[in-house]
């Protein structure tokens, strides 16, 4: 279950480095999925922010210069603030292909590229 909430959480991060990267990622609300309520970009750190629940609100922040995800949970009742995970996506953005399906992108590739 923690693989794939830190799998689901490293995804939702890369596309929001890529959205934080590209012009006019400076402050928007993603009501599509109700699960992110809140994003924003100062153009140093991108914050996302949406509510679990009624147990806490989690915290996103990544840093696009550094390629670093933070996760932090806020509890709700007390204020408490729990560093959950850090993880660079250094690697994690270098991967061809992870849980992928057919076509991966090495067969693509090899069907592009000229021989």
């Amino acid at each position: 279950m923690k693989a794939v909430l830190l799998g689901a959480l490293i995804g939702a991060g890369l596309v929001l480095v890529a959205a934080g990267i590209s012009p006019g990622g400076n402050d928007e609300v993603f009501s599509r999925t109700g699960a992110v309520s809140h994003v924003q970009a100062n153009g140093e750190l991108i914050a996302v922010s949406t509510v679990v629940g009624d147990k806490y609100q989690q915290l996103t922040v990544i840093d696009p210069r550094q390629q670093v995800l933070s996760v932090y949970h806020v509890q709700l009742g007390t204020g408490a603030v729990q560093l959950r995970c850090v993880r660079n996506l250094h690697w994690d953005l270098r991967m061809t292909e992870f849980n992928g399906e057919s076509p991966l992108p090495r067969e693509v590739q090899s069907l592009v590229e000229p021989r």
